[in-house]
């Protein structure tokens, strides 16, 4: 397989995060991933997926079309992939991290042999020190545009590289108790082995996290807990997130093994 003594985490960053929530990529934001990420370059090996090549685009142009919805944001996908590549590379750099771009689409998780060509090619990169930073093919692929923002394609990449944690990165201190929610004073649900509980809880709070956004999450940590992999939903707004997460410093939601 390749993979070294190192624990091997899959950080999945969303939009809200990349941009700190505005209508811009936060150069600040990808700085502090990288700080982190070469501050426990020691003991832990990073594959980033990465959503946010529709927000760069936006920064950059206003597309006109005749076309349906989905496929302005594929253009969009094809003009903001690049620049998020190299915003990423330029403020990685600068800490002395080496990043790759990694483009998948789901039947590619589909086919054995572009399994292995996966599995080969991004342990390749990490031996050889070069984060790999992945997206989905989003010029011709549609689900995560509409439904997912990357979590589904996480949890499968994951899963092919057979991590050791995942990380979602979201705007959020995880996952709220309905109550707390209906309350106003959002209480973190924080040890969590049963994941029904957790689609119980956000049944009906759609609107108020996002698009769904906490749904697909909890479906993509359902999947990895089926395949013993201990999923993080932790607010990649806060500085320092995944330092203090794993110093038990701030609230958020650990998704256990059964």
């Amino acid at each position: 397989m390749g993979k070294s003594d190192k624990k091997r985490i899959l950080l999945k960053i969303g939009t809200n995060t990349l941009t700190k929530e505005s209508n811009f990529i936060s150069r600040g934001k990808i700085e502090d991933i990288g700080r982190q990420i070469s501050e426990l370059s020691d003991q832990y090996e990073f594959i980033i997926v990465s959503s946010g090549a529709i927000a760069v685009a936006k920064q950059f142009v206003n597309l006109e079309s005749k076309g349906k919805d989905i496929n302005v944001k594929q253009a969009l996908a094809a003009i903001g992939q690049p620049h998020l590549m190299r915003i990423f590379q330029e403020n990685f750099r600068e800490l002395g991290l080496l990043t790759s771009q990694c483009l998948l689409s789901y039947n590619d998780f589909e086919r054995e042999k572009s399994r292995q060509n996966i599995i080969s090619t991004i342990n390749i990169l990490v031996e050889n020190n070069y984060i790999p930073i992945i997206n989905e093919n989003d010029t011709v692929s549609t689900d995560e545009i509409q439904f997912g923002d990357n979590d589904k394609l996480a949890a499968l990449t994951a899963l092919l590289l057979q991590v050791d944690l995942v990380i979602f990165a979201s705007n959020t201190n995880g996952i709220y108790t309905k109550n707390s929610m209906e309350n106003h004073k959002k209480e973190t649900i924080k040890n969590v082995t049963d994941v029904s509980i957790l689609k119980a809880e956000v049944a009906d709070l759609k609107s108020s996290q996002g698009s769904g956004g906490m749904q697909s999450k909890i479906d993509a940590a359902a999947l990895l807990q089926q395949n013993h992999i201990e999923t993080w939903l932790v607010n990649g707004l806060e500085d320092n997130f995944i330092l203090n997460a794993m110093h038990d410093k701030i609230e958020f939601t650990k998704i256990i093994n059964k």
